[in-house]
């Protein structure tokens, strides 16, 4: 999203010395035209850059909404519908997913991801409708802006298709005939996602200047691409295992590598201070949701550092491995009396835990009283004290930007989509161990099989991208959620908080919402429903 600073969207047009033009054109026969002046209506709104920058900028906005990637903190709740992190309050209905409690009626993400995606796809189908109306506007932006659109869209089918499986496929502006739209099949939509991909990708620059920052670039497109084709050969869509689909998601992977040198993509080396705000825009970042206070903020600090919403699991702690690279079982650094000690050094980066220092002080076990855990990463906390006027931060006073696509995502969908196509090879070897690398772990032992390679990068990513809301989507597209999601969860003292429950003849989707079947007598549940 553009920062709200540089881009405010639809601005109302003040006028001055309203008397006096009254006065003056008393008797104007242009006082029958009732058009409004004081503020932009359709008719009157696709006439200039501004106004054209402004209805791109809206079509950016939904990133950051309830139930996309904003309002509270979305995208760090979605790990609590995974065996990583616990919603204690049912925020926006994640518990409920996470115990298979979710229907038609339960509201809260399921509701709003449906709306908010389908706002956006109609902000985007409007602004490529209506932009050519634009006299004057120079045509290579033009094109850019488009690009920007298409991009935009495709995410946003991306996303909807991704949980609810078909859904209408709608190109054209908004009209009140779509609400008696059937479902499209879920191949038809990713066939259009593909087709905006390739389209944005080919007409978007590898880079903005400064003023920029958070505009859709060539690298977001083809990163966007390359995450479509591994979720499509992974097996929740890809049952007869095609390989030829993992080689499409690797080709689509190693593109984004090829021009990383030129793009300036990387791995940011420190992996705390790669969620910090101060570092946002590094060589890491492909594409993010760009947050300022007090125009557009998040809730991310508060979640972390008072409300424990998306308390971290006994499950995940642990899941790291020591920082020998060996489990913990395996290892001679497991320590005999304090098991936080040597593990993989993405754990103090992204869990606080009881005898940690968090925010200058030393963390008792009723500090995040839910598990004993709270989460430090995508928080502008560490184990130092905070300065006076950040250490209590409310809802919304966040400005810490999410990434949707990172460097370090790249080169592990490419080694999972190249170990499954063609076995654990060199180049498997060094993407995934460039990210090991940098997090300071050792390098994966040689000889793996491809089945122990499998299961080292879905721990491997596990591990990366641990409170960034990416492993729910992983557990559904592998179809190990009815493994990992069936049975109970554990506090840091081991005691069970709840037992979890994955159906996965119904769970797998999520289900069309009741206030859309109510609105369209034409759509149909998804089974189970």
């Amino acid at each position: 999203m553009l920062r709200t600073d540089k881009s405010i969207g639809m601005k109302k047009i003040l006028m001055a010395g309203t008397g006096l033009a009254l006065l003056l054109t008393a008797c104007n026969p242009d006082l029958l035209d009732t058009a409004p002046d004081n503020k932009y209506v359709e008719s009157s709104f696709w006439q200039t850059e501004q106004a054209a920058n402004a209805a791109l900028t809206g079509c950016y906005g939904i990133l950051s909404w309830d139930g996309v990637y904003g309002n509270e903190a979305t995208p760090l709740w979605e790990e609590t519908a995974t065996p990583n992190a616990h919603n204690d309050t049912d925020a926006k209905g994640f518990a409920s997913i996470a115990m298979g409690l979710q229907s038609s009626s339960t509201g809260g993400v399921i509701t709003n991801r449906w709306a908010r995606c389908y706002g956006g796809i109609g902000r985007c189908n409007t602004f490529l409708a209506r932009v050519d109306e634009v006299e004057g506007l120079d045509e290579d932006l033009k094109a850019r802006m488009k690009a920007e659109a298409k991009f935009l869209r495709g995410l946003y089918y991306f996303m909807l298709q991704t949980y609810y499986g078909d859904v209408p496929l709608i190109l054209d502006p908004p009209d009140k005939s779509q609400s008696l739209l059937p479902r499209d099949s879920r191949e038809k939509v990713i066939a259009q996602v593909l087709k905006d991909l390739d389209e944005a990708a080919a007409a978007l620059p590898l880079e903005y200047g400064s003023a920029d920052q958070g505009r859709a670039t060539k690298g977001a497109a083809m990163a966007l691409k390359a995450r479509v084709l591994l979720y499509e050969a992974s097996p929740l869509f890809n049952e007869e295992n095609d390989t030829e689909k993992w080689k499409a998601a690797a080709d689509a992977a190693k593109a984004v590598m090829d021009m990383a040198g030129e793009a300036g993509y990387g791995l940011f080396p420190d992996y705390r201070s790669l969620f910090l705000p101060e570092n946002e825009n590094n060589e890491e970042v492909i594409f993010d949701v760009q947050y300022i206070y007090p125009d557009g903020g998040n809730s991310f600090d508060l979640i972390g550092r008072q409300y424990n919403t998306n308390a971290p699991l006994q499950g995940l702690v642990d899941a790291y491995y020591m920082k020998d690279g060996l489990p913990a079982n395996k290892s001679p650094l497991t320590p005999i009396s304090d098991r936080y000690e040597n593990l993989d050094p993405r754990f103090y980066a992204t869990v606080v835990f009881p005898g940690d220092t968090f925010m200058g002080e030393e963390v008792e076990g009723d500090r995040f009283a839910i598990t004993g855990y709270g989460l430090e990463k995508y928080t502008i906390y560490t184990e130092a004290p905070s300065p006076d006027d950040k250490k209590d931060l409310k809802g919304g006073q966040s400005e810490t930007n999410y990434m949707v696509l990172r460097y370090a995502d790249i080169l592990l969908m490419y080694a999972e989509a190249m170990n499954e196509y063609s076995g654990p090879g060199p180049l498997v070897y060094e993407a995934v161990n460039a990210v090991r690398a940098r997090a300071g772990m050792p390098p994966f032992p040689a000889g793996l099989s491809q089945a122990e390679m499998r299961n080292e990068i879905r721990h491997e990513r596990r591990i990366e991208f641990a409170g960034e809301g990416y492993y729910y989507n992983d557990i559904r597209r592998w179809k190990t959620a009815e493994v990992v999601m069936n049975g109970p969860v554990y506090t840091w003292e081991n005691k069970e908080i709840e037992v979890r429950i994955f159906d996965p003849a119904r769970d797998y989707w999520w289900p069309i919402p009741q206030t859309e079947l109510d609105l369209n007598q034409n759509l149909t549940q998804n089974p189970g429903y």
